[in-house]
């Protein structure tokens, strides 16, 4: 039997991820309680940018690196590029210490909360370290999903991804009951998702005899096999890809999640892990099902109306802030599928650009929320935040702005994102779909307003929140989160350009 020929070269970025990730697990065996953090973060740190140097040396052709497991094109470069950008950033928020004595985890996931132990280890600064290699392999999967040509390639690369997630939401610092269930939660939830994407699978090679991406696509066009198995195959993998980017009614876990799991995690979670599983749910859907697109689109515009228009009204209710954000992240998740929808390269590249825009401002708006902070740990409920203008303009300007990129408003990467998906939906024929996104726009504004006017036009209250000094991580992280929404709304045509030139290159076999 011949050896399978692998070209190592191309599948750099992703083995240098998973070469960090074992490296962090070595220094967790062999090296002191005491000098493990000094080593971890600087070796995280150099194993994302090493990974975003190797995507310069990527070739722009499209080609199948292992053995036609995996299709490497423009598409799938530019979004490892945003996946690893965004991990550069929530990995800043993931190192601060400065803010909550000791960091954002737990000093013990194995101490009981609220016992002698997990006392004794708070008041000596203690911190796990092991969630550095957890986040890198997290990324790893990340990387691999959307470049995923075969669907058990697919599956392995979302197990790797979510794994080491189901254990960094049970990680938090405070309140440690509310994270443990988040965990929890996310882990059953996953689980099943998991599963209708297995029997999915299982129906699709039932169907077309292969798991290849372009061998389904085939079989698809030549309807030789049993339309129950392929309807059925593309609504269970769809289930699996749906429940990742958090699409009602698919999105039960992400407030419950989002609210427990450390504000540093659920950054990093808000913006890379939707980035992945947007890119491996495009490149499903237009290389395996391109050719079907009449008989998913329906399904796919209803999911799309019932997500902008229930994140955008229940995020209204919501108090927490940090369940607000995650419903506003479902309304956006509704956003960028109207792109999707579009079935066009137009739709492929405003995708992407939404993506990127979203993902900086999402991390920059959970970083401001670690910083508002009460006896207990953050101050997430909104009555904490009353008159916050008053006491610190610049942590609540910073976070308005974000507000009204989330919004849309002109000059913000919001507004940019939201023009050209819908712009490309209009363009797809799916003008209907674009009315009722911004009838939800418009609903989402009134909760996003609602937030600023409490910051700066109300009296602060007796009990109102303060806000923590951040060490350089989460000032950086901050920065590189304005800075971000202010260029893609001021000057978007690079990256614009950009996304348009990758989506022209999309690997189809």
């Amino acid at each position: 039997m011949r050896a399978p020929n692998i070209d190592y070269a191309q599948l750099l970025p992703v083995l240098v991820v998973f070469g960090v990730a074992v490296i962090g697990v070595l220094v967790e065996a062999f090296v002191s309680r005491e000098n493990r953090r000094t080593i971890q973060v600087p070796l995280a740190f150099a194993g994302i940018v090493a990974s975003f140097i190797t995507l310069f040396f990527v070739g722009k052709t499209p080609r199948t690196p292992a053995v036609g497991a995996l299709g490497l094109d423009t598409p799938t470069v530019f979004i490892q590029g945003t996946i690893l950008l965004l991990a550069f950033v929530s990995m800043l928020l993931i190192a601060e210490r400065r803010v909550d004595g000791g960091g954002p985890f737990v000093a013990e996931a194995a101490a009981l909360p609220g016992s002698e132990e997990e006392r004794r280890l708070l008041q000596a600064g203690a911190q796990h370290t092991e969630v550095y290699p957890l986040v890198m392999f997290s990324v790893g999967g990340m990387l691999l999903f959307p470049e995923s040509d075969d669907l058990l390639i697919m599956f392995v690369a979302l197990e790797v991804l979510s794994l080491p997630l189901y254990l960094l939401c049970g990680l938090a610092r405070r309140r440690r009951l509310l994270s443990q269930e988040a965990a929890l939660k996310y882990f059953l939830l996953g689980a099943f998702s998991s599963g209708f994407f297995v029997y999915g699978i299982a129906l699709l090679y039932g169907y077309a005899g292969t798991v290849r991406l372009s061998g389904i696509a085939q079989a698809a066009g030549s309807a030789t096999g049993s339309d129950i198995l392929l309807y059925a195959g593309i609504a269970l993998v769809g289930v699996g890809l749906l429940f990742k980017i958090g699409a009602v009614p698919f999105h039960g876990w992400t407030p419950d999640v989002y609210q427990g799991a450390p504000t540093a995690v659920t950054a990093f979670m808000s913006a890379c892990t939707k980035v992945a599983a947007f890119g491996a749910t495009l490149r499903v859907f237009y290389v395996a099902f391109g050719g079907m697109r009449w008989d998913w689109r329906p399904m796919m515009w209803v999911i799309a109306v019932l997500t902008m228009v229930i994140g955008s009204v229940l995020a209204i209710t919501q108090t927490d802030v940090k369940r607000m954000l995650a419903y506003s992240t479902i309304a956006h998740t509704g956003f960028i599928l109207t792109a999707v929808v579009a079935t066009s390269t137009q739709g492929l590249s405003s995708a992407m650009f939404y993506l990127a825009a979203y993902g900086f401002s999402s991390v920059g708006a959970f970083a401001i929320v670690t910083l508002v902070r009460d006896g207990g740990g953050e101050a997430n409920h909104l009555s904490r935040w009353v008159g916050l203008g008053r006491r610190s303009p610049l942590v609540a300007g910073m976070f308005a702005f974000f507000l009204l990129a989330f919004a849309g408003i002109p000059l913000t990467s919001g507004f940019t994102g939201k023009y050209v998906v819908f712009l490309a939906a209009a363009n797809g024929g799916a003008l209907p779909l674009v009315v009722v996104g911004l009838l939800a726009s418009a609903a989402a504004a009134f909760f996003y307003v609602r937030v600023i006017v409490l910051m700066f036009f109300q009296q602060p209250n007796e009990d109102a929140a303060t806000v923590a000094v951040p060490s350089a991580y989460t000032s950086v992280a901050i920065g590189l989160g304005v800075l971000v929404t202010v260029v893609l709304g001021v000057v978007p045509g690079p990256v614009l350009q950009l996304a348009q030139d990758a989506a022209r290159n999309l690997f189809v076999g």
